[in-house]
């Protein structure tokens, strides 16, 4: 790969994406392949940023799949202290975190995930102290992506290894708008380009929005009370309003779906990747905001354990609109990595809402979300809908009927 390139990345993740302080902690949760870029990251950290610490937490996939398969059952059915402890103590400490993908999307075929996913879920309840810090927008976090072998070798299956290896390192730095010399002024401009979208779907005061498409799609969906569309930065309510990018790259505008309110059937249009389990082929039936029926032609049972993995999994916590025409999109590249590929599609996400996305929701906890039909959930889990021939309708409390994506692309006002 590129090396200047890679340090550019590096720089990118740390500077921009955390943004991290003088003094910050900085936590790093990365498979074992993906080192290279993890060294890289820690050195702006440290020489860019002045951090105080950079603690990396590495996961070997291979490794879980053995003990998903061979240890007993007391290995899953409870939290270790000090899991718990650790996300827990950083976060009162005001660390921010990057969250590193890239490992292989087969990695779990075969494999009962139902242990692993409840597993996930008990994890995220016994560090709810941290999780609140990034739901409230209290810690900077950021999810970025390092190619791997297993990877590269199932979005160019043509290639050998290392040439799929190095024509995956190119197009994330091209997804990612990578540019020695160019880099942070390329994001600088690309934040800009979200704001004329998110004023003006702020500005139409929604009542739902109306997807439909070839695919099987037919789906009212309405948004909370007070919503907020959002995209691009985010900005920590702490004295600086300091400003990160949770999520490189980015091409989404979002909201929150009301809990109770989206009723018809949604048809996915790309696989899912859930810890590392494909899912392909699904829809859902919904019901008064809930998931009544579904189905899957690959990892069925991977999906049946995610929607029961807990009682709000089955209502929907984000409807995010990107175009067809997205940059990433136009690379014409199956990713199966949700972080890319919901970068390049309309999606979705099952489980809990961003707090961001309805005025004054940060101020709201326990039955107040509920009330206000923001969901919260022990998941929070993309998917892609969107298609060629998407079509969005926006229907306004005034009684207008706005077109919003025609043909899978922002339409009319929009454009």
């Amino acid at each position: 790969m590129d090396e200047m390139k890679l340090k550019e990345y590096a720089s990118l993740i740390a500077v921009q994406g955390l943004n991290v302080q003088k003094g910050q902690v900085v936590v790093i949760n990365a498979p074992v392949e993906a080192k290279v870029l993890v060294r890289e990251v820690a050195r702006a950290a440290f020489e860019q940023c002045e951090a105080g610490d950079v603690i990396v937490r590495y996961k070997d996939l291979e490794v879980e799949r053995e003990r998903i398969l061979h240890a007993n059952r007391q290995a899953f059915e409870k939290v270790p202290a000090y899991e718990s402890q650790f996300f827990n103590e950083t976060a009162e400490k005001g660390a921010c975190y990057l969250s590193i993908t890239g490992a292989d999307p087969d990695g779990m075929n075969g494999v009962d995930m139902k242990r692993s996913v409840e597993y996930a879920g008990r994890l995220r309840m016994a560090t709810k102290y941290y999780q609140n810090k990034l739901e409230r927008m209290e810690s900077s976090w950021c999810v970025a992506a390092c190619p791997t072998m297993g990877w590269a070798e199932k979005v160019y299956p043509e290639l050998s290894g290392h040439e799929a290896l190095e024509r995956l390192w190119n197009a994330v730095f091209e997804a990612c708008r990578v540019e020695p010399g160019k880099t942070r002024e390329n994001w600088q401009e690309h934040n800009r380009s979200f704001e004329k979208h998110v004023e003006l779907l702020n500005a139409l005061d929604i009542e739902y929005l109306h997807y439909k498409n070839g695919a099987g799609t037919d789906l009212n969906v309405p948004l909370v009370r007070d919503y907020r569309f959002a995209g691009g930065s985010s900005t920590l309510r702490n004295e600086k309003g300091t400003v990160y990018f949770p999520n490189i790259p980015t091409e989404e505008v979002f909201s929150a779906p009301d809990k109770y309110g989206a009723s018809g059937r949604l048809h996915a249009t790309m696989p899912l990747i859930y810890n590392g389990s494909v899912i392909d082929n699904f829809w859902f039936e919904f019901r008064d905001g809930k998931v009544v029926d579904f189905d899957a032609g690959t990892g069925k049972e991977v999906l049946e354990a995610l929607l029961g993995s807990d009682k709000n999994a089955r209502y929907l916590g984000e409807v995010a609109l990107v175009p067809v025409d997205s940059p990433i999109s136009d690379m014409h590249t199956l990713f199966y990595n949700t972080l890319f590929d919901e970068n390049a599609s309309c999606h979705f996400a099952l489980g809990t809402a961003y707090l961001e996305c309805k005025e004054g929701g940060m101020e709201l906890a326990g039955d107040q979300l509920d009330e206000a039909g923001l969901n919260e959930s022990r998941i929070h889990v993309d998917f892609m809908v969107g298609s060629p021939d998407l079509r969005i309708t926006a229907h306004c409390a005034d009684g207008r009927d706005v077109e919003v994506f025609k043909d899978g692309n922002w339409t009319g006002l929009f454009c």
